[in-house]
């Protein structure tokens, strides 16, 4: 019988200590890297910096969870690997193309010439 990693471990807490089940603390872990990578580093929604460290962060966990699934008598479980990325992702991205792409984050769509600047650089925008 294999013994569980600390990852495993750790996800399985937060999954009994929130009571939300790990669907749900994809999307929650998600927004949390994404909106606290934006403040800690002052990055703005609509820079592509905050979406790819959550993508980084989708690719790791998948990884550890692939590790364990050879290293453990489990079958390998490609779809939900799949799942589990695009539920971590899709939150993040919807953000990311509201900053982008409407005016709900004060954006319109095209970045408008600025005086002394580069059209469409990210300046003061």
């Amino acid at each position: 019988m294999s013994r569980m990693s600390a990852f495993q471990q750790a996800k399985l807490f937060l999954v009994d200590t929130t009571g939300l089940d790990k669907d749900a603390l994809h999307i929650h872990v998600s927004l949390i890297l994404y909106l606290g990578s934006c403040l800690a580093f002052r990055w703005k929604a609509r820079q592509w910096m905050p979406w790819l460290i959550v993508l980084l962060a989708a690719l790791t966990g998948e990884a550890l969870d692939i590790r364990e699934q050879f290293a453990g008598p489990w079958p390998m479980q490609w779809a939900e690997s799949a799942k589990d990325i695009v539920n971590t992702l899709i939150a993040p991205t919807m953000i990311m193309l509201a900053a982008r792409l409407s005016p709900l984050f004060g954006a319109s769509g095209h970045q408008p010439e600025m005086p002394g600047g580069a059209a469409g650089s990210e300046g003061n925008v």
